[in-house]
């Protein structure tokens, strides 16, 4: 398997993680390249059960090398937490598995702050923000005032540089948002307890990436969220902050001259959304608690109720399209098995017609689905790991979903474990 971008097709929280600890058996690095820890991606394997918002899911992997990229909110507080909680249960973390980009900007304190005072203004009609600095962090970023995570190599600039940062950034924590202003001690204080403990993973990775390609080594791109979150793409304006499209994987990766041989896009076999935005499938009421308990549909990072619906054929198709999606894997069949007939969102209903096509955001608040249902199984499938033995409503339902979205489903998981996959 060539490099390889792994990505979500529809709002996030389709299984990427564990997709990803699965395929980096055939991989030699890892590299996360964009996002921030405003996601979780769960793993279940020999160590435990884990819920990564920032580190690569290929840490787990002995011999994998994990990257995060220049296009990641590298936020130094959430990462070293993760890196305790981790490698407290067995897994080890070095500077020779884990590799941090010194041009990667560091998400700072203020962030986080600016996230939840800026949430708390815009009150009912608030974007959904998991309050964790993420959209203040890239307004920073492309206003060209952040800190690089380089720069803590160099102390005697990096407090100058924090010091004409602050006197700008206070401007808006007070006068905007009437907010307390930020301290130089309290900024020391934090670079103190996190920033010094990344610091020996920060490294000049585009050295370490092109001598890897050089030498024929196996990458694997690791997106965060989905297709339809993406800041260019997605559900404007409840995206996330970032480009979540594998056509970004190079750029975010520090690699730019990378080529991706093949995405594999990643779709629940039902449809989930954690916060706001048009969610056109949505299930409400019984219906919708009985798959949310049957899926176990609360965020990982946030801990939120995931509102959940049939799989979408209409979104899921045009996720497919802008990832340029390779190849599915198709996840968590087995909540799926106790359901007597399965709905599905064939096609939309926008302004009095039907569609297949995904429409612009302004008309996604009132479009609505057109739902066909399908036999279900009744019965466990979790212990199945052969296509063929599959109940044949269940290989069904899988062909369909293949038909409908235009691309080869390659992957079918019927579990959360490692080895609960079935491969066609």
């Amino acid at each position: 398997m060539a490099n390889t971008a792994i990505v979500g097709i529809n709002w996030g929280d389709e299984g990427k993680g564990r997709m990803v600890d699965l395929l980096t058996e055939d991989f030699d690095i890892v590299i996360r390249y964009q996002g921030g820890g405003n996601a979780g991606h769960t793993v279940i394997n020999e160590y435990g059960k884990f819920a990564l918002h920032l580190l690569p899911s290929g840490i787990f992997r002995k011999g994998v090398v994990n990257i995060l990229g220049n296009g990641v909110a590298l936020d130094p507080e959430n990462l070293w937490i993760e890196i305790e909680d981790v490698t407290a249960k067995g897994v080890p973390i070095t500077p020779e598995n884990l590799k941090i980009s010194g041009r990667a900007s560091l998400l700072l304190p203020w962030h986080r702050e600016l996230d939840g005072l800026e949430e708390a203004r815009l009150a009912d009609k608030k974007y959904g923000s998991t309050k964790q600095g993420i959209a203040p962090f890239y307004a920073d970023k492309y206003q060209k005032k952040t800190i690089l995570a380089g720069e803590l190599l160099y102390p005697d600039h990096l407090k100058e540089h924090l010091k004409d940062l602050m006197e700008w950034k206070n401007l808006t924590l007070t006068s905007v948002y009437g907010a307390k202003a930020a301290t130089m001690e309290k900024l020391e204080s934090w670079i103190a307890t996190y920033c010094e403990k990344i610091k020996p993973f920060i490294c000049d990775t585009g050295i370490f990436l092109r001598d890897a390609q050089a030498a024929g080594k196996k990458i694997l791109f690791e997106a965060q969220l989905g297709a339809l979150r993406d800041l260019d793409y997605g559900i404007h304006p409840y995206t996330t902050s970032s480009n979540a499209i594998a056509a970004y994987a190079p750029v975010g990766s520090g690699l730019p001259s990378a080529r991706i041989d093949e995405v594999v896009g990643v779709v629940k076999a039902y449809s989930t959304c954690v916060g706001e935005g048009p969610f056109v499938c949505e299930m409400f009421g019984e219906e919708a608690d009985a798959l949310r308990e049957a899926g176990f549909e609360y965020g990982a990072k946030t801990g939120r109720p995931r509102r959940v619906g049939p799989i979408d054929i209409v979104a899921t198709r045009y996720g497919v399209q802008v990832q340029g999606a390779t190849n599915i894997a198709l996840t968590k069949l087995d909540v799926m098995s106790y359901m007597e007939k399965i709905p599905v969102c064939t096609r939309y209903l926008v302004e009095g017609k039907e569609t297949d096509e995904f429409p612009f955001p302004t008309l996604l608040e009132k479009a609505q689905p057109v739902i066909e249902y399908m036999d279900g199984w009744k019965c466990g499938i979790s212990d199945v790991r052969k296509w063929e033995d599959l109940p044949i409503t269940a290989q069904r339902y899988v062909e369909f979903i293949e038909q409908q979205i235009g691309c080869h489903i390659g992957y079918v998981s019927v579990g959360p474990e490692r080895d609960s996959i079935i491969i066609r």
